[in-house]
């Protein structure tokens, strides 16, 4: 036994290619949070160089949001047809594009419209890179490069939140830095080679060994592996149930409800309006612009933070229950930070208490519900929709975000601030209760073992409990 784990570690260990897959899962995710994060401080720029109102702000903000949802949909037919890397080399030119697009734009036209190709980019990426990653990765290693896209996300939040804070480099060239990583995830793309499993099921059985051969050790037995990929490909051509299609089917519907149902209240849970709007939000009631661009770092650090103790604890707490302990103690930290601003305890000797708050929702939610929004899209469809069936959870979760970020700062001017983070509660409670019926436990699942109960009309909370 010794001798066998001695030769699967010998033969699993790292090569330069997979390296260089975890460095494309890596910046894929980075350019997720910068971009989406970027806008956060840049606002407060954007709104004094163009002389724009709160409309105008949440376009801006919004558009890159639009461009994702219409890059998800977009993209997941693109990489069916022409191949996942193809996807990701023109993903990448359109990152630069975009960026660079939007930091010479002149007016908030032009910057919207920028905003909205960098957001196909962005769709585009997440909806593509984890599929690619997945599929190239060695099993040993397949999770931990998951883990670095989803940790990359926070990175480049949290960077986006220091390069807004310092406030002393231009809105103009903060965009434009996404150009940077973006070119170089487009010259990564050029020493990996497309799916093996993408160019087996088109037929090309001789050019996917290859593939295969590429990213793994010259000792590892690509005879099993490729055997195996060969029997998932076969198995997914024969599924009765299959694509877009194959959502429709009766016994996929329970995950379609609960994959997009999560999805959207990732969104609902309100830490889009916090990562998005808390500089715009507490310079309106009275914070000073460094103040509030100081809080912005400090909950992009709590999101990076939250999000590693999360994933770490994830497999043992598992998914259902952590979702569930999380969600009631988000609620009650907008419960509180909205009663601040009700009751007019919102003044300079609140900020501390204010700022604790923010914090407490930030970690309880990026620690929580946000870790199933990614996550559950590769794992709880049957194999032959899961494409499919992920792409639709994220449209569902960008498009969600748009509707927040389109109506957030008219919704705080006509209700009241502390009454919209009170509203954001309630989204929190609903969530819980929709889940605490719906979302079975998925820790500890296989996916076939996951599939098989969706087949056999037992995808429930009651049938899949933890053991």
């Amino acid at each position: 036994m010794s001798r066998i784990k001695q030769e699967t570690r010998r033969t699993d260990r790292l090569t330069g290619s997979v390296i260089v897959v975890a460095l494309v899962s890596a910046v894929s995710g980075l350019l997720y949070g910068y971009d989406t994060g970027i806008i956060s401080g840049a606002l407060l720029q954007i709104g004094k160089d163009f002389d724009i109102g709160h409309g105008w702000e949440q376009v801006i903000a919004a558009s890159i949001l639009v461009g994702a949802v219409i890059g998800a949909l977009t993209c997941s037919r693109l990489a069916e047809r022409r191949g996942r890397r193809g996807t990701l080399l023109l993903v990448g030119i359109v990152f630069v594009v975009g960026a660079l697009a939007a930091s010479l734009s002149p007016d908030p036209v032009t910057l919207s419209i920028s905003r909205l190709v960098l957001g196909f980019a962005v769709g585009g990426a997440t909806q593509t890179a984890p599929v690619y990653v997945a599929e190239l990765a060695p099993t040993a290693y397949r999770g931990r490069l998951v883990l670095f896209f989803q940790i990359a996300i926070g990175v480049g939040i949290v960077i986006a939140t220091i390069v807004g804070a310092s406030e002393v480099i231009d809105w103009r060239v903060a965009i434009g830095m996404a150009a940077v990583p973006a070119a170089i995830m487009f010259g990564l793309m050029f020493r990996l080679p497309e799916s093996p499993r993408w160019l087996l099921r088109e037929g090309h059985a001789d050019r996917a060994r290859e593939a295969l051969a590429r990213v793994r050790h010259p000792e590892s037995d690509l005879d099993e592996e490729f055997g195996e990929i060969e029997d998932n490909v076969k198995a997914e051509k024969q599924a009765k149930t299959r694509g877009w299609a194959g959502l429709k089917a009766a016994w996929v519907r329970p995950a379609l409800v609960v994959g997009c149902g999560l999805a959207i209240f990732t969104q609902l849970s309100g830490i889009e309006m916090i990562v998005y709007y808390t500089p715009t939000i507490l310079t309106d009631n009275g914070f000073s612009e460094s103040t509030a661009l100081r809080v912005s770092v400090a909950l992009g650090l709590t999101y990076l933070i939250a999000q590693l103790i999360g994933l770490t604890i994830i497999d043992r707490v598992g998914r259902r229950r952590l979702t569930l302990l999380t969600l009631p103690c988000a609620a009650v930290a907008l419960i509180v930070l909205g009663s601040f601003f009700v009751t007019g305890n919102d003044g300079k000797s609140m900020i501390p208490w204010i700022v604790a708050t923010l914090i407490a929702f930030m970690a309880f939610t990026a620690g929580g519900i946000q870790l199933m929004g990614w996550l559950t899209g590769s794992e709880i469809y049957p194999l032959a929709t899961r494409a499919a069936g992920a792409a639709v959870q994220s449209a569902s979760l960008w498009g969600t975000n748009v509707l927040i970020t389109l109506t957030l700062l008219s919704t705080m001017k006509a209700i009241g601030t502390g009454q919209t983070f009170w509203m954001y509660a309630v989204f929190n409670l609903i969530a819980f209760g929709f889940l605490y019926k719906k979302m079975p436990e998925l820790s500890g699942r296989s996916l076939e073992g996951i599939e098989r109960h969706l087949a056999d009309g037992t995808f429930t909370p009651a049938d899949l409990t933890r053991r």
